[in-house]
This record gives C-alpha cells, sequence and structure tokens, in this order.
C-alpha cells in the first residue's frame, strides 16, 4: 500500500518507489522485494511525509538508501522532488524513472537535483535490480570514504596505512595476471605489449568486438603506470549526444545553456593526474572529434561556456569495437585525431580466436557465477564444454558470462551438463536458419564404414544434444523408432550413462 511503513531494524537495504501509476508501483514492487525493503508513495507529498516518518523513527539523517521515482507526476515533477530530498537528505541515492529522454530533463536532474542514474521505460527487472544495487554500494562507499576522509584529516596514521592497503588490493585486483588466459593465447602476447606500453605516458588505442574485456584491459595498463595512485575515470562516448559529451567530459560553466544551473567540472579534470578511458570513441560526431582533438593537442580545455583555459595532465586510453583506419578512410573518423590516440594501437582478439582460453575462462566464470548465485558448482561435463568450443561466441565473454550463469541457474546437478545450454549454443552456430553447417571432427583415416560411423555419431549426437536426450523427439526428427534409436546409441557406444 502506498505509504506504508515497515518496521525499523531491518538489515535489507532499503527503497522507496514514488509514482502515482499503482500498476508501475506493483511492478517495481515485485522486482525489488525480494532484496530490499521496499516502501512506496503515490505522491511527492506522500513521499516526503514517509521520508519525515522514517528519519524518526530510524534516527538516521538517510531515512532510506535509495529512492526510485517516475519523472512526470500530478502535483510536481521527479526532479523537483529530488531537489528537496537533496537538500534536506542528501545522502540518500536518487534513482530517476522516465520515458522521455529530452536533454534539458537529463541536465538538470544532473546538476539540480543531483541524481545517480537515469532508468528509461521499459525497464528489465534484472538491470533495475543491478542499478539499485550498485547504487546502494555507491551510497555505502561514499559513507565510507567520507569517515575515511574526516579521520585522515585527524592525523590518524593506522588508516594512512588502511588507506595504502587499500590502494594496492585495487591494484592487486586489476594486474596483467587477472586476465583469464591460456599459456598459448594471442591474448598473452597483447597484454606483454600492454604492459610494456603501460609504463610509458604513451596514448593506447584499444581495438577489438564488444565484449572482449577492452575496459579490463584499459585497467590493467592504468595500474601498471606510474599514474597508478591517479584517478581512473572512464566514459562511454557512444552513450550521449555530443552537446552531453562534451558537457560530461570537460565540463561547463554555469548558464552556458539551458538547465546550466551551476557550474560542472569534467571527468578530464576529474581525472587529472591519472587515466581516462573513452570507450567507443568510433561513434563520435566529427565535430566533437575536433573539440576533442583541441584538448589532446593543447593539453588544456574549456568547459562550456568558460572563457579560461585550465590545464590538464591526463593519459588517455581508447576503445572502440570499428576499424578506425576503415572509418579514417571512409571519411568517418578524423586522420589527426586516430594517429593523437593510436600512439600505441593494440588488438584484442575476439573469442573465437582464442579458443584455447575458453575453457579456463569457463571454469573461472564458473566459480564467480558459483559465489554470486551462492549455488555450488563443479566444473562443465565433456558434452557440456565441447558444445562451449564449437560455437562462435558473437558476443565474446560477455555473452559466454551470460549463458554459464543462466546454465547454473538451470542445473540440479554439481557439474553444468549439455542440457542446461540454451538452443544457440546447442547448435553450435549462431541462428536456427543459418546455413553454416555444423563443424564435424571426423577422423582422417579409416575404411568407409568406419568415417560413416563417425559422421553417424556425431549426426546423432548433435540431435540428442538439441533436444536435451529425449530420445522420443530425436527419434521422431532423425525418421527412426525408439528402439532404432536406442540401438544405434548401443553400437556407437553412446548411450548416456
Amino acid at each position: 500500500m502506498a505509504g506504508d511503513l515497515k518496521p525499523a531494524g531491518t538489515a535489507m537495504p532499503s527503497v522507496l518507489v514514488v509514482d502515482d501509476e499503482p500498476h508501475s508501483v506493483d511492478a517495481l514492487r515485485r522486482a525489488l522485494e525480494e532484496d530490499f525493503d521496499v516502501y512506496t508513495a503515490c505522491s511527492v507529498d506522500a513521499a516526503l511525509s514517509l521520508l519525515d516518518q522514517r528519519e524518526t523513527q530510524t534516527g538516521n539523517d538517510a531515512p532510506v538508501d535509495v529512492i526510485l521515482c517516475d519523472q512526470r507526476m500530478p502535483g510536481g515533477s521527479g526532479i523537483e522532488f529530488f531537489k528537496r530530498v537533496r537538500q534536506t537528505w542528501p545522502d540518500v541515492v536518487r534513482v530517476l524513472i522516465s520515458g522521455y529522454t529530452d536533454a534539458e530533463d537529463i541536465i538538470a536532474g544532473i546538476n539540480d537535483a543531483g541524481i545517480y542514474q537515469y532508468v528509461l521505460k521499459p525497464w528489465l527487472p534484472e538491470q533495475l535490480l543491478k542499478l539499485v544495487g550498485e547504487a546502494v554500494e555507491a551510497r555505502h562507499l561514499q559513507n565510507d570514504v567520507r569517515r575515511i576522509e574526516l579521520e585522515l584529516r585527524a592525523g590518524s596514521e593506522p588508516l594512512r596505512r588502511r588507506a595504502r592497503q587499500r590502494q594496492a588490493e585495487v591494484k592487486l585486483h586489476h594486474e596483467f595476471s587477472r586476465l583469464v588466459r591460456a599459456p598459448d593465447s594471442p591474448l598473452a602476447e597483447v597484454c606483454r605489449l600492454a604492459q610494456l606500453v603501460a609504463r610509458y605516458d604513451l596514448a593506447v588505442l584499444l581495438q577489438g568486438e564488444s565484449g572482449t574485456g577492452k575496459e579490463l584491459l584499459a585497467r590493467a595498463i592504468h595500474y601498471a603506470s606510474p599514474r597508478t595512485t591517479g584517478p581512473f575515470v572512464m566514459e562511454n562516448c557512444a552513450a550521449l549526444p555530443d552537446n552531453l559529451l562534451e558537457s560530461e567530459l570537460f565540463g561547463h560553466k554555469r548558464g552556458s545553456f539551458t538547465g546550466a544551473f551551476q557550474d560542472h567540472i569534467g571527468l578530464f579534470q576529474r581525472a587529472n593526474g591519472g587515466t581516462i578511458f573513452l570507450d567507443e570513441i568510433g561513434d563520435t560526431s566529427p565535430t566533437f572529434q575536433v573539440k576533442l582533438l583541441r584538448v589532446l593537442q593543447e593539453g588544456e580545455l574549456r568547459p562550456v561556456g568558460g572563457s579560461q583555459a585550465i590545464a590538464v595532465d591526463v593519459r588517455v586510453i581508447a576503445a572502440t569495437h570499428r576499424d578506425l583506419e576503415a572509418e579514417v578512410r571512409a571519411g568517418r573518423f578524423r586522420e589527426d585525431l586516430y594517429y593523437r590516440l593510436a600512439a600505441f594501437p593494440l588488438v584484442v582478439p575476439a573469442l573465437r580466436e582464442r579458443s584455447m582460453d575458453l575453457p579456463v575462462l569457463a571454469e573461472s566464470i564458473l566459480q564467480q557465477a558459483a559465489q554470486d548465485l551462492a549455488k555450488p558448482a563443479k566444473g562443465f561435463s565433456e558434452e557440456a564444454m565441447a558444445c562451449l568450443l564449437a560455437y562462435p561466441w558473437p558476443g565474446n565473454i560477455r555473452e559466454l558470462r551470460n549463458e554459464i550463469y543462466r546454465a547454473l541457474t538451470l542445473g540440479q546437478e554439481l557439474v553444468i551438463g549439455a542440457e542446461v545450454l540454451s538452443p544457440r549454443v546447442l547448435r553450435g552456430r549462431l541462428s536456427t536458419d543459418s546455413a553454416e553447417p555444423v563443424a564435424l571432427n571426423l577422423p582422417q583415416g579409416g575404411s568407409l564404414q568406419e568415417r560413416l560411423s563417425a559422421m553417424e555419431a556425431v549426426i546423432l549426437k548433435e540431435t540428442l544434444l538439441r533436444c536435451r536426450w529425449n530420445k522420443t523427439q530425436a527419434a521422431a526428427e532423425l525418421g527412426l523408432s525408439r528402439v532404432g534409436l536406442r540401438q544405434k546409441l548401443q553400437r556407437l557406444g553412446l548411450e548416456r550413462r
């Protein structure tokens, strides 16, 4: 019920949902209630009243951890509500839900309301859960940092040691050795070169398909460089239009455009003394490329609406899934900017080009999934690993990760079997309509009968995997009786134990 309060003292993080549409409130509650204490309000006034009650009840300056609020409501917008929340309860993380992407609303939300993130409708439950979890973690980290800063200011040497220890732990977590690979992997040579260039203050361009781990490699370069004690900041250049991207990277002055109600420090300034990672740089427009080139050439920037240049000392690591040399030839990317960014280019190989890494990657991801999902696992069956190796993985490591988490969720055994893999992976090709045949690992020698038997075994096994060992379905698909199928399986040694 909107506006109702739950008892204090719960161990779960708390989330307030503010929306005037009952079905939206119910959907948000259902998506969050298993992992969070969810409070609801149907209007701005009801939400403010509930926050006052929670503050009195808990005695806490932050009555809830996170607020999810719809942008358009009768009696006040979400941004107006968040302005009031920011003034009274600044530590509460604010997330705006909207079906619109108006640039002025986004700017006002960032500058005036201090929102943490936008959620666009329609949202997906798993994405919402991940976002709210990250928002809670951000609040806790913010509190930890604030406490440590205050104690460090008081001259606490133990805390200085703890801060140095924490910094060393972060550096260890992003070492090149954490990039999982086999000894004979093509990624090993990429890491060797990256580790070499990390020592020198050169711009690095990482090229490769989406999902290959370019961000992890960029972090490894930063933490192996002399700038390791400086900040590492990143921006996805494809996620924002030109005007917002320029403001986000270079900052802006108050009044420089509609909605700019206060000064904003850009990411280049925040990265001063450290590294900035510009992801998907190949998706930027020629207009923005000119502005970025000027900053890289001059080593200084001018915020939007500003007249005074600000010097910045930043190492740039850029990444793209595009072939930038081809983009230069096509006139879509500036040649002078390309050579500024590509002082040391590296190509991160796709997962299908490093099949020797797949077993160790899959095992590593499975152990992480077992920890995240609190569900034990002890590796993959031979059939499951064969299917993983046969699939081309167009989504690379990101797709492999999703597949393994899905398989562990569905599996009932400690060993992940082929029966819990998704149909596209079982087929070993991209789609059911693909004309590309499944690769057959057939013997190069032997009699005709031996080769035919090997081919028959491959076809039977592929069909059974796809049918999840449903012999009735497999027999019907192959035009065999169930008895005939069983006899063939026994003859070929494929009867499943």
